[in-house]
C-alpha cells in the first residue's frame, strides 16, 4: 500500500480534517468521497444499482460531446465530462485541514486532449464548511480550450432530516431548462419545471434528465429540508448551475460548470465551442465553490 510522509495510507484515501467535520478524498479522480459533520455523512457513498461515483471532478469537457471533439482537423475521442475522474492525481500538500493534489498531462490523456495541462484540485475544511477550488493551467507554447467542473452528490434526504426538500436559488431563475437531445446534447427546445419565484420543490419526477441553468442568475443556492436541516453551496466563476438524480436514488448533485455539453446542432473545433475558456500559454483560471452545512 502507498503511503505518504505522514504514514498516510493512501490507497484509502486522503484525510483532513477540522473542528466535527471530516473529509477523505480519492487519489484516484481527486474524487471526494465522504465529508462528515458531527458524525452526519453528506456524500452520497457510491452504488453501482444508482450510480457509481460520488462527487467526480470534470474536466478538460463538461457534459456529452458529438462523438469525441475535433482540434484543429483531428478527431480525438473525448467522452463524457472530460477523463480527469479516471487519473491518478498527485499528492502535493496536506496540512491537516487541507489538501492539494495534481494531474499534468501524459501520454494517455494526450491521444484524448492535445494539450499540456495542469490541474489542481484543492479541498479546505472550516468546521461545517468545505471549500473546492480548481486551478487550471496551461503549461504548453499554445492556446487551450477547457472546461472544469464539480459533480458533488448528496445524500436525500439530507442527513437526520425528513419530509419535503426544496431548493432556494439566490436569485430568480426562468422557469424552464433546456431539452437533453439524444447523445446528451443540448437542444435550443425547453421545458418547464416547477419554479415559484427562487425556490423549486424537489420530487423524483424532476430528474427525467438533468435540470441546467446555463448562465445563471444566482451565484449561490440552498439544499434544504422543511424541518430545518440545510446545505448550502456559494459559487466563483462558475456560471452555470446543474441539478441531478435518478427517478427512486437516495442522492442529488449540486454541479458547478465553466462549460457544458455540445449544443445539438453543434460539430466544430473545440475552440469553438460554446462556453468553452481559452487560456494562453502560462495562463491560469480557478474556480471555486463552496458547501455549508447547517443541521
Amino acid at each position: 500500500m502507498g503511503r505518504d510522509d505522514a504514514g498516510l495510507c493512501l490507497s484509502s484515501g486522503l484525510e483532513i480534517s477540522s473542528g466535527v467535520a471530516s473529509a477523505r478524498i480519492a487519489l484516484r479522480g481527486a474524487e471526494l468521497k465522504s465529508w462528515r459533520v458531527g458524525g452526519l455523512e453528506l456524500i452520497w457513498p457510491g452504488d453501482e444499482k444508482y450510480w457509481a461515483d460520488s462527487a467526480p471532478i470534470l474536466f478538460p469537457v463538461v457534459g456529452w460531446t458529438r462523438d469525441g471533439v475535433s482540434v484543429e482537423g483531428r478527431r480525438y475521442p473525448l467522452g463524457l465530462h472530460g477523463f480527469a475522474r479516471g487519473e491518478e492525481f498527485s499528492l502535493i500538500e496536506q496540512t491537516a485541514d487541507r489538501v492539494l493534489l495534481r494531474l499534468r498531462a501524459n501520454e494517455r490523456t494526450s491521444t484524448l486532449y492535445p494539450f499540456a495541462f495542469r490541474i489542481d484540485v484543492e479541498y479546505l475544511l472550516y468546521n461545517n464548511v468545505l471549500k473546492i477550488i480548481l486551478h487550471v493551467m496551461n503549461e504548453g507554447g499554445a492556446a487551450m480550450p477547457f472546461a472544469c467542473g464539480l459533480h458533488p452528490g448528496f445524500n436525500w434526504p439530507l442527513p437526520g432530516a425528513s419530509g419535503e426538500h426544496f431548493l432556494r436559488f439566490d436569485a430568480e431563475e426562468r422557469a424552464e431548462v433546456p431539452i437533453i437531445a439524444p447523445g446528451g446534447l443540448f437542444s435550443t427546445r425547453r421545458r418547464p419545471i416547477p419554479l415559484r419565484g427562487r425556490e423549486l420543490m424537489l420530487t423524483p419526477d424532476l430528474f427525467e434528465e438533468a435540470l441546467c441553468f446555463l448562465d445563471a442568475n444566482s451565484a449561490g443556492l440552498e439544499f434544504a429540508a422543511a424541518g430545518g436541516s440545510s446545505l448550502r453551496m456559494e459559487l466563483e466563476n462558475f456560471p452555470h448551475i446543474a441539478l441531478w438524480s435518478l427517478s427512486g436514488a437516495p442522492f442529488l448533485c449540486l454541479e458547478a460548470w465553466t462549460g457544458h455539453g455540445d449544443p445539438e446542432n453543434f460539430a466544430g473545433d473545440l475552440f469553438a465551442k460554446p462556453s468553452m475558456r481559452i487560456l494562453a500559454p502560462g495562463e491560469s483560471a480557478r474556480s471555486a465553490a463552496s458547501f455549508l452545512w447547517r443541521p
